[in-house]
């Protein structure tokens, strides 16, 4: 099987996809020269200026436009450089975007997918850091999905493409150069599947993102003493599966989640109900979490080092609910 990195992964998919639908193209700012993450490089090459454009830097004019194109018969991929600038297309995602199968009584499709780099990193500041999954899992009419593996990334991004509406991949940028497995026949990632990272019979810990591997590496430290922890990947937000995570539960009977976004009005805290409501009479213990403070991630490498949540909080977070 071959490895790739996360970033190369994501090239593959929209390599395969605009292969396959001559309707695919992709559009951001500086796309054709790859930047920022590489993900685009050489698209524009096979595929042509008409398919792989560059836009102005103006991301309202980016997303209205790649919906009109949705909702006219083409399929867009919208790259939003950093997703924090998503706020200056906000009308458009959640306002039009979101509500154009239901405003139109069911009679239009909106095929779009909006690629979604974020997380902390590379002492990026405030406007470029932030993991902001948790706004758009509140919008409905929006699909959310979040890899933390190459073959996830590839596997997701080229279901969203495939959708009939309007779908959220969030990129997490400490991902783009992990390395993995990927399948070297096309392989389609569904929406709502969890995907259980590792198997562990005395606590589950939810992670998504940059934090799966942050929790695979807590499970590792915690074998030696005796403890085994399950990592149970969502994968997608919208649509949840949570039969899946609730099965999980059911074994365990303790629970942690883990996610880099602040802590206050989080996708964890979702969680924490969908399993609340699961599986109450299955918890032996109240369920922890591990995430981010709230306040925007600073510039400073050691005060962003102070915000971001790792291997070392969830070892802290599973110690306590299996005591």
């Amino acid at each position: 099987m071959p490895v790739l990195d996360f970033g190369d992964a994501l090239n593959l998919a929209l390599r395969e996809e605009m292969r396959r639908d001559p309707r695919v193209y992709c559009i951001g700012e500086d796309i054709v020269l790859g930047v920022p993450f590489g993900v685009t490089k050489g698209l524009a090459e096979e595929f042509g200026p008409a398919r792989v454009r560059n836009a102005p830097i103006s991301e309202a004019a980016i997303v209205g436009s790649a919906m009109g194109a949705a909702i006219t018969g083409l399929v867009p991929v919208v790259d939003m450089h950093f997703a924090d600038f998503v706020t200056c297309a906000m009308d458009e995602v959640a306002n039009q975007i979101a509500k154009s199968r239901y405003m139109f009584g069911g009679q239009i499709s909106c095929p779009l997918t909006l690629r979604m780099p974020y997380g902390i990193g590379k002492s990026a500041g405030g406007h470029h850091s932030n993991s902001v999954e948790a706004w758009f899992v509140n919008i409905p009419g929006l699909k959310v999905c979040i890899p933390s593996t190459p073959a996830d990334a590839r596997g997701l991004l080229k279901t969203a493409i495939r959708d009939p509406d309007p779908v959220l991949i969030f990129e997490h940028r400490g991902l783009y150069r992990v390395t993995g497995e990927v399948p070297e026949a096309e392989t389609l990632v569904p929406l709502g599947l969890a995907d259980v990272k590792r198997r562990g019979i005395d606590v589950t810990v939810i992670a998504t993102a940059r934090m799966v591997g942050e929790s695979l590496a807590a499970a590792d430290r915690l074998a030696g003493e005796g403890i085994s922890v399950e990592v149970v990947d969502p994968r997608s937000l919208v649509p949840l599966d949570r039969e899946g995570l609730a099965a999980s539960v059911r074994k365990t009977h303790r629970v942690v989640i883990a996610e880099e976004g602040p802590m206050r009005g989080s996708v964890g805290a979702w969680l924490a109900w969908v399993i609340m409501e699961a599986c109450f009479d299955d918890l032996d213990a109240p369920i922890a979490r591990v995430a981010g403070p709230n306040i925007p991630i600073p510039f400073s490498p050691p005060l962003e080092a102070f915000a971001t949540p790792g291997a070392a909080d969830v070892v802290d977070a599973i110690r306590r609910v299996v005591k």
